[in-house]
């Protein structure tokens, strides 16, 4: 059982140090108690009180890492039922359906659709990471085969969906490498399912049919020493899974419930034949509260608002969204384009970009590093002033692709363009763009013309 906050502070240093953050020993306890903070934050606990407080210190939804290398992904370790009250930070992965039953063109559209849709935005790369292989035929050489298929053709992390030990196990020999999934373990087979995610150090799935069951069943296998558990309660119908969920979630979170404390994986494409509906069915159970949402398949139209909602909903709102620091080539410019600077906050960003795609003149586009804050804002915070861009710019590699030595700064910040011309040196002409994004198009082709 879970640790109170007081019976936290009792084991704590009581040095108040502020060094974990927080202003006294009893409110970092308190936080701790309440899953806000991490023991690591305390340098000074001793080893007898750190054994006492693992429990306490533990995320209330275990954490479960999947994947290897770019396509690694993390769910669970969720410390709040709503965003608003701190944020969400482990987004759910996305996986499509394959079956070794399927016909060929179906298996070969869903792979070539998986490793297609994929869409740049700010910075990130929007896509899914899961292939779902389920062993229909029962056949363990079809089975291993498809997954074979799986490792050589994407970089998924694969699913293996099989009653049959034996096919999983030769599944797992030759995709354990990239820690897949393992689907999943039931009152009846747990024992085995538990020894092979063992020997292969994949996490595991509890499957049973309801909340209670697959508390039980859970107990089971963590006292096996498997502790890397997604979970699923069984339903297919809409309104009960989406029922569990959030009792999964309230259970974890606020009764402190560790045999309920693992991360649902959903099955909207169990839940309906209708593509749209089932891409909305996914929409809500990214809202709330899946760790990972398994589709029948998806275009592009479907798949990709499902992943701007999941980027929308895991990005800290205390944070702003922002672009990498760098040169942007808008239009396959040359040495001979213009250049011009702005901030890293993403919506500057896309407005600027936006317009200059629209002046149809290539430009070199710099982005600096602002702490994501717009021109005007970045500006009064001393952060997008002179001497700061003349330092960026000279640094960024711009001079190695452009002949000329001019620079195109916002309109609001011309006040600056003094220090920036004395930073960058005489050989630089600062050139003072227009006030607003809009008329940047016709500014850069009176530029070009001129």
């Amino acid at each position: 059982m879970a640790l109170t906050g007081i019976q936290i502070f009792k084991l704590l240093p009581k040095t108040n140090c502020k060094e974990c953050g927080q202003p006294t020993c009893l409110a970092f306890a308190m936080n701790l108690a309440a899953g806000k903070a991490e023991l690591s934050r305390c340098p000074y606990v001793s080893d007898e009180a750190r054994a006492l407080l693992s429990e306490a210190s533990a995320p209330p939804i275990r954490p479960v890492t999947m994947g290897t290398g770019d396509n690694k992904v993390t769910v669970g370790g969720e410390t709040v039922m709503f965003r608003h009250e701190k944020t969400f930070v482990n987004k759910p992965a996305v996986a499509v359906l394959i079956s070794d039953t399927m016909a060929e063109d179906d298996v070969s559209g869903r792979i070539k659709r998986y490793n297609s849709l994929r869409y740049e935005w700010i910075g990130l790369l929007l896509r899914a990471e899961m292939i779902a292989i389920k062993n229909e035929s029962n056949d363990a050489a079809k089975f291993e085969a498809l997954v074979k298929r799986v490792m050589g053709e994407t970089d998924a992390i694969p699913i293996l969906i099989s009653e049959n030990i034996d096919a999983l196990k030769a599944a797992l020999v030759v995709s354990a490498e990239r820690v897949p999934l393992i689907y999943a373990a039931t009152e009846k087979n747990y024992e085995a399912m538990a020894g092979l995610a063992k020997e292969f150090k994949c996490p595991l799935t509890a499957k049973a049919d309801g909340l209670a069951k697959l508390s039980e069943l859970t107990d089971k296998i963590v006292a096996l020493d498997v502790k890397d558990i997604i979970a699923d309660s069984g339903a297919r119908g809409v309104r009960r899974a989406f029922e569990d969920m959030t009792f999964l979630r309230r259970a974890a979170l606020i009764q402190k419930n560790r045999s309920l404390g693992f991360s649902p994986i959903t099955f909207p494409c169990e839940m309906t034949d209708n593509p749209l509906k089932e891409t909305l069915i996914a929409s809500m159970f990214i809202a709330k509260y899946a760790g990972i949402v398994v589709l029948s398949d998806f275009q592009g139209e479907s798949l990709f608002p499902l992943l701007v909602e999941r980027l929308n909903i895991y990005t800290d709102p205390q944070r702003p969204m922002m672009m990498k620091e760098g040169i942007y080539p808008i239009g396959n410019p040359t040495e001979d384009s213009p250049v011009a600077i702005t901030t890293n906050f993403a919506l500057t960003y896309f407005i600027v970009s936006g317009e200059i795609e629209a002046s149809r003149v290539p430009t070199w586009l710099l982005v600096m590093e602002t702490e994501g804050l717009s021109v005007l804002t970045a500006w009064a915070a001393g952060k997008f002033v002179g001497d700061a861009m003349g330092i960026f710019i000279k640094k960024s590699g711009i001079t190695d692709k452009i002949k000329h030595r001019k620079i195109i700064i916002p309109g609001y910040v011309a006040s600056v363009s003094g220090d920036l011309e004395e930073e960058l040196g005489p050989d630089w002409e600062v050139k003072i763009g227009p006030r607003e994004a809009a008329h940047l198009a016709a500014f850069l082709k009176m530029e070009t013309a001129g």
